[in-house]
């Protein structure tokens, strides 16, 4: 089951990822997406927390996303980590918003 959380910054973040590991997910199976790339890179980092890369998405969407927006990498990405098209859209609004997306798996 795929949970998704919108939190509001880092601290909220982490706050939420401890419940989730609480609750049996590894840091592994959790992802923290944010609208900009040097921002979502730092929270992964320092919450070490996971990017979704070529194993979730695969190598053709993986390198498809280099040459796409940054709105539509977003919704490659959380398709990848478990959402529906629907839900990922709905997600990046919120991204556009300044909020985080967390997805558990």
């Amino acid at each position: 089951m795929t949970l998704k959380l919108t939190v509001e910054n880092a601290v909220q973040a982490l706050e939420e990822i401890k419940k989730l590991e609480l609750q049996g997910h590894s840091r592994d199976d959790i992802y923290v997406f944010a609208h900009f790339k040097e921002r979502s890179d730092d929270i992964n980092k320092a919450l070490d927390t996971a990017e979704v890369g070529i194993k979730e998405q695969g190598i053709l969407n993986s390198m498809k996303n280099m040459f796409t927006s940054r709105g539509d990498e977003l919704r490659n990405k959380m398709e990848a980590a478990g959402l529906t098209k629907e839900e990922a859209a709905n997600a990046e609004e919120e991204l556009d918003q300044g909020k985080l997306i967390i997805i558990a798996n």
